[in-house]
């Protein structure tokens, strides 16, 4: 069993440093808390009680509360971060006392074990902001979806920002090639496919070519690997957690490893060219994805068929507009050398990404 007492977000750049706190005597609990914390890769400070003065209580990035010292924490200054943590499935006092000490959830083991390991390791890697995760998907073949993820994520980089570019269409060629570095050194998706639980976000940026100032998960060039939904998830939570922002080029074929992409985007841009044909195709690839992502938009590509333009695209499809996806004359081929979509800062595709980013990043609060 677990649950959340309802309390505001803490305002960004105030995570608390240090190791969790644990304040119990209860040996067999505390048993639980130390072989959980050691899952997570954290060495807590252990307590019978609240630290004398404000320092271990402030500072401690997690407090986990065993529930029998609750009466002994009662009277402490409130805070953030703060576990109730229990054993009896049974006791539903266990929510008056967690309001008493202001705690911010309450856990009962071994139900919530998973969410705890999870968030002891959130405080363990220094877990933020998450990122501003971003997909794209083409209204058709051909829509020029890739082209515009990479401009995306390569304008994000140049920005200043931790990118995180994600190929989540295995038949789609390899993002890397398109952003030229197919021989680069790293890992590709086939490496992740048994992945299961919780993936570190340090490790995984580490272990990716680096290109262009981002990161780049693509796929290889052998034998088509299917990558379960649970590995999906775990490889894109763990990206979100190192916060900048995350872009995922989607196939438009949705299977269950891309609704687990879905689940976790912020918003996902559709690329529609601007032609009756695709318009039409588009609606059927938007009903599907609004049913997960609840931030659709529409980017409209030239050029236009007689009696349309981007504002008259976006009504047929009954969906926000982005904006007009420039061409841009002279990008990249695989073979040709030169620089990936995006990369020229005073083209007119950078120039629309810069917008769409400064658009985006302020809806977000920042990043």
């Amino acid at each position: 069993m677990s649950g959340t007492v309802t309390h505001d977000p803490p305002p960004a750049g105030q995570q608390r440093q240090g190791r969790p706190l644990i304040i119990t005597e209860d040996t067999e609990l505390l048993d639980d808390l130390l072989r959980l914390c050691a899952a997570a890769g954290a060495t807590p400070e252990v307590r019978p009680s609240p630290p004398d003065g404000r320092e271990g209580w402030d500072t401690a990035p997690l407090v986990l509360v065993g529930d029998d010292a609750a009466r002994r924490v009662r009277g402490t200054a409130r805070r953030r971060g703060v576990v109730l943590v229990g054993r009896d499935q049974d006791d539903s006092g266990v929510w008056r006392r967690a309001v008493e000490i202001g705690a911010e959830h309450v856990l009962v083991l071994p139900d919530g074990e998973q969410w705890l390991v999870d968030r002891i390791a959130d405080v363990a890697e220094g877990a933020g902001r998450p990122a501003l995760t971003v997909g794209v998907i083409g209204g058709r073949g051909g829509a020029g979806a890739s082209t515009l993820a990479c401009a995306l994520a390569v304008t994000s980089a140049r920005e200043g920002l931790r990118t995180l570019l994600v190929d989540a269409d295995p038949l789609g060629g390899g993002l890397d090639v398109l952003l030229g570095g197919e021989t680069a050194e790293g890992l590709r998706w086939p490496a992740f496919a048994a992945s299961r639980g919780r993936v570190g976000g340090g490790a995984l940026e580490e272990s990716l070519p680096e290109l262009h100032s981002l990161r780049v998960l693509s796929w290889d060039r052998g034998d088509c690997v299917a990558v379960p939904p649970q590995a999906v998830r775990a490889v894109l939570a763990a990206a979100r957690r190192r916060g900048g922002t995350v872009v995922v080029d989607l196939p438009r074929g949705l299977d269950a490893g891309v609704t687990e992409v879905l689940g976790q985007l912020d918003l996902a841009l559709l690329v529609v060219p601007a032609e009756l044909r695709a318009v039409a195709a588009a609606g059927r690839i938007a009903a599907a994805v609004s049913m997960v992502v609840r931030d659709l938009r529409v980017a409209v590509r030239g050029p236009y068929a007689p009696g349309l333009d981007d504002r008259e695209v976006a009504r047929l499809l009954a969906l926000p507009l982005a904006g007009e996806v420039p061409v841009e004359p002279g990008l990249a081929r695989p073979d040709d050398g030169k620089a990936p979509p995006g990369a020229v800062a005073r083209g007119p595709l950078a120039r629309f990404c810069r917008g769409f980013w400064e658009r985006a990043l302020v809806e977000a609060g920042g990043v």
